[in-house]
């Protein structure tokens, strides 16, 4: 055999033996998400030999980002209206409401006792002269939220003053979770994910706008469509509703 002929040869065996490349997916996840998609993305990676590049941030600020140009494969909102956002710059090739959420008030104290939401609840008080740990209030979904409710039944205006506001709802909760605020307004899986605060109410789901996480591929590689369809498997479900979220489909 002629001398190109033997290095064509060994360059074939060599390429067969070598495994094939790993490929990657960026997703961009709300921060309400972190617990149950890191293993969801941990598991996805065992299982396709993938790596999986997560963002983890307030929706608004990642809607923002992928409206800019980054490079985003997926994305996952704790609202509709920052999902239709990004829609309006035609990125968007597939998209579903993936799961609800509930919003809660939760405290530092273990020994907090439940409180009763409503027109009635002296919230200033039962703060003591400290804080209510909210997401922004104008630009973070759970501090939409939060801040709607409060306005539903009469105690936005009242305790305004008195609220501490964090980037995302993880900043949210690690306040009360360090005692740097006594109470909170998170999601109910923020509190499943974090034994240093416990809840004691939860917000009726007609005092606020209906909690949903729609899920959204930016891109048509392969990586993206298998994580995205990874998020629907029996044990993405399983971890969701582990961590506190209500599966939709």
């Amino acid at each position: 055999m002629s001398l190109p002929r033997l290095i064509a040869a060994a360059l074939t065996l060599t390429s067969l033996a070598l495994p094939a490349r790993a490929g990657e997916v960026t997703i961009f996840a709300a921060a309400s998400m972190k617990t149950a998609l890191d293993q969801i993305a941990q598991d996805w990676q065992q299982a396709t030999g993938n790596t999986a590049h997560i963002s983890f941030a307030g929706s608004g600020a990642l809607a923002r980002q992928i409206a800019a140009g980054a490079p985003a494969d997926l994305f996952i909102s704790a609202n509709s209206e920052w999902m239709d956002a990004v829609a309006e710059t035609g990125r968007i090739a597939e998209r579903e409401d993936l799961l609800a959420n509930h919003l809660v008030l939760i405290a530092h104290d273990p020994e907090a006792k439940p409180v009763e939401i409503g027109p009635g609840l002296d919230l200033k008080g039962l703060l003591g002269g400290g804080k209510l740990a909210m997401a922004l209030v104008n630009a973070v979904p759970a501090g939409q939220y939060g801040k709607a409710a409060l306005e539903h039944y009469g105690l936005w205006a009242g305790i305004e003053p008195e609220v501490a506001q964090g980037d995302n709802v993880r900043a949210t909760l690690a306040m009360v979770a360090l005692g740097a605020a006594p109470y909170g307004i998170t999601y109910a899986s923020d509190a499943v994910a974090e034994p240093r605060v416990h809840v004691v109410a939860q917000f009726p789901d007609d005092s606020h706008p209906p909690i949903r996480y729609p899920a959204a591929r930016l891109s048509d590689s392969a990586e993206a469509r298998s994580f995205y369809a990874a998020l629907s498997t029996p044990e993405a479900k399983d971890i969701f509703t582990a961590q506190g979220f209500d599966v939709l489909k």
